[in-house]
């Protein structure tokens, strides 16, 4: 297994979906539509379901992408998935590779993602492991 890291930045896209529980105001469903830029260079689809009291500042949210393009000339497709929490306006925020989800040359990758906004810009931290390929 060969470790890296990858960052860059990404443009997102947030919009809202029907939600099956849509008579409670505290729950929401999003579809999420990105594109990376950096070290890797991907496409991602995926949705999201959140439960946010925004009177208090707390809430979670959990959702599955999948991502597809190249990192370190190897091109192929994965899962991420994301949980994330707010206290009280305190963040906390994990995603991960979903385990065995990598296709083409990025099968067997594993790793988490970091991501950052500023000032409404986003970006990632990735790090990673691939399987080496074969000669």
């Amino acid at each position: 297994m060969r470790a890296d890291r990858a960052a860059g930045t990404f443009d997102v896209k947030v919009a809202p979906l029907t939600s099956y529980n849509s008579d409670d105001a505290f729950m929401g469903r999003m579809s999420i539509d990105k594109q990376f830029h950096g070290a890797l260079e991907a496409t991602s689809k995926g949705e999201m379901l959140s439960s946010m009291d925004r009177a208090v500042g707390s809430g979670a949210y959990v959702a599955i992408e999948r991502v597809t393009g190249t990192i370190a000339g190897r091109q192929g497709a994965f899962a991420l998935y994301h949980i994330g929490t707010m206290d009280r306006g305190k963040p906390q925020l994990s995603v991960k590779v979903v385990p065995d989800s990598g296709t083409g040359q990025l099968a067997g990758l594993t790793g988490t993602m970091t991501i950052d906004i500023d000032a409404g810009n986003h970006s990632y931290g990735f790090d990673y492991s691939l399987p080496e390929l074969d000669e």
